[in-house]
């Protein structure tokens, strides 16, 4: 089991919104995401600042096959216009900050 922290950043002006919409994910995405490994996912919001806390079976094996599923590609471009800085699956996701071994 993989546990990672990793940040991301919302744009300015985009926090209620972003609560509004990202308080609950679509069952499909979630069904998906617990498929390939995915056993906890918490996020916290301090401002414009997004801390991820995830715990998965494997973390590279997860995004390669979320890579193209249509429920988190969709998911994605709904988020997208929220972050400072689009999430590109292609560039390898999140930028992980800290792991716990």
């Amino acid at each position: 089991m993989e546990r990672l922290a990793l940040r991301s950043r919302l744009k300015p002006g985009a926090e209620e919104l972003y609560d509004r919409e990202h308080a609950a994910i679509p069952a499909e995405l979630e069904a998906a995401m617990r498929e390939h490994g995915v056993r906890s996912w918490r996020i916290w919001r301090e401002g414009l600042d997004l801390f991820h806390l995830v715990e998965v079976e494997d973390y590279a094996a997860f995004q390669a096959a979320m890579k193209d599923h249509p429920a988190d590609r969709a998911w994605q471009a709904k988020m997208n216009r929220l972050l400072d800085g689009d999430f590109d699956k292609d560039s390898g996701g999140l930028r992980l900050v800290w792991e716990m071994t």
